[in-house]
Order: C-alpha cells, then sequence, then structure tokens
C-alpha cells in the first residue's frame, strides 16, 4: 500500500536529500527509520532533491509498505518521530492512491532564502549576513521579472545536473523585507539610540529580507545560483536587463556565484 508523508528538515547535518555513498542524507535517515519499524526494506521516493546543506520546512515524500502493516498511521507516524533524529520531523502519514508519485505529480515548488542586512548572532543559522555596503534591493526585483515565464535555465545549472532538459517555467520571484520573529516579540535592539528597536530607521533599507522563487521544476543549484546573480545586480555590477541576456545566451560560467546553501528552504510543494 503506497503512503505519503509530510515533513520538515533542518539540512545543516545532511549531505542534501538524495541518497550518497559515505555521507548522511535525508532519504537514507527516513528509509533506516521506516525500514527498523516496518521490518521490511522501505525505498522512499521524495518530491526532488536539495542540496547539502539546505532546508525544506514542507516536503512530501512517498513509500510502500505491506498491506495491513500500518493499521493507525497517525499512531506510526508518532512511533517514527521518536526514531527520527531532531532534525527531522514527519507531520504526517497518511494512504494515497497507488499511482500517486510525490516527484511526477508535483506541480508547483516554491524556495525561500533569507538574507540580513547587519549582524545578528540570532540568525546566522538560517540566514545569510550580506554585508555588501551597497544592495539596490529595487533592482534586484526588476531583475526578477526576467526570470518569469518558460525559459532554458542552462546558465543557473550545476555542471553535471544530468537532467533531461534545463526548461522550466517560473510563476514568481520577489525579494521582499520582513521582521523576525525575535525582533517582533522581544525588541532585540531597543537600546539603540535611534530608538529603532531592531527596525530600520526612517529613510534607511530594512534589516532583513526573503527572495521567494515558485516553478513546475528546478535545476540543479539552480536556486543559489539565481539568488547570487540578483545580488550581482544588487551591487550594481550590472542592470537588471543582465538577467534575461544570461537566459538568452549565458553560460553557468556567466552568472552570478551561489549563494551559501544554509539560508535556503524548500518552503512549499504543491500537488
Amino acid at each position: 500500500m503506497r503512503y505519503a508523508l509530510t515533513l520538515s528538515y533542518n539540512g545543516a547535518s545532511f549531505s542534501g536529500w538524495q541518497i550518497q555513498n559515505g555521507t548522511p542524507t535525508v532519504q537514507e535517515t527516513l528509509e533506516h527509520a521506516l525500514s527498523t519499524l516496518l521490518r521490511t526494506a522501505v525505498t522512499v521516493t521524495g518530491a526532488g532533491r536539495t542540496d547539502a546543506g539546505v532546508h525544506a520546512a514542507d516536503y512530501l515524500a512517498h513509500f510502500d509498505a505491506p498491506d495491513g502493516s500500518i493499521p493507525d498511521p497517525a499512531l506510526f507516524a508518532c512511533k517514527l518521530n521518536a526514531i527520527l533524529p531532531r532534525s527531522v520531523v514527519v507531520h504526517s502519514l497518511v494512504p494515497a492512491a497507488p499511482d500517486f508519485h510525490a516527484r511526477f505529480d508535483a506541480r508547483r515548488r516554491e524556495y525561500t532564502y533569507f538574507l540580513h542586512r547587519r549582524k545578528d548572532p540570532f540568525m546566522d543559522a538560517f540566514s545569510w549576513q550580506c554585508s555588501y555596503p551597497v544592495l539596490d534591493f529595487a533592482a534586484m526585483n526588476a531583475a526578477c521579472a526576467h526570470l518569469l515565464g518558460t525559459h532554458d535555465f542552462s546558465c543557473f545549472e550545476k555542471t553535471g545536473g544530468n537532467n533531461k532538459t534545463s526548461i522550466c517555467t517560473v510563476s514568481e520571484a520577489f525579494w521582499a523585507p520582513y521582521t523576525p520573529t525575535h525582533l517582533a516579540i522581544m525588541a532585540y535592539g531597543s537600546a539603540t539610540p535611534d530608538g529603532t528597536e531592531g527596525r530600520a530607521a526612517e529613510g534607511q533599507e530594512p534589516a532583513y529580507w526573503y527572495f521567494r522563487i515558485a516553478a513546475d521544476r528546478f535545476l540543479r543549484n539552480m536556486v543559489r545560483a539565481v539568488t547570487g546573480t540578483l545580488i550581482e545586480v544588487g551591487r550594481g555590477k550590472h542592470d537588471p536587463s543582465w538577467v534575461a541576456e544570461l537566459i538568452a545566451s549565458g553560460t553557468r560560467s556567466d552568472a552570478g556565484e551561489s549563494v551559501p546553501g544554509h539560508a535556503l528552504f524548500l518552503s512549499k510543494i504543491r500537488y
């Protein structure tokens, strides 16, 4: 019988989702836990691969189990969480159609990248401190417009990705400021002379930003490469139209460097 499970994981201690020889992965960890409980070998298929260090807030996978081996899925999920490491949590486990496929049935995948512009000891684990003197988010959002639509995104694909096609359809891409919950709850930084209580003073840019991008599919390392390319635009090294030029005729070496993976989340998958 086929089951679908939703989960979240902190990717800091993993070499990505997909099983690799000699390094810990989320897929291997989940398969080991399921095989232990079901006392038979279990293969788990995920919605897609994530790079080393990348997290997932709302991930979906499927697996097959012998009929009658999971009489109470909710109780089984509790037992599964009891033996999984703290870095992985299963939110739900439900029976699925026999032909359901976590990867091929997905219609929209959404990633979120977090960035902060000033030193903050409470953000470094899940956000990248980007301290360039100038970062023009208006220009970065203008560049985002060139990502929308169906294109060949091979200029953002890591070498050796082995994809059958580099064509993806991006439906959403933008940068936006936000206030982290620890600032809102504790008024972190309230002792500052300007009294901004951790928020941007009038006339200053916000200190905390996120980049959201959604598409039907993504190439290997694509989101981190896109983010790094947009940072180049924000620094004033290129005009926003450069992104369109890259997509039309550029190669991976022409685009910006990949940003660190610890600040990237696979945030939502829709079927």
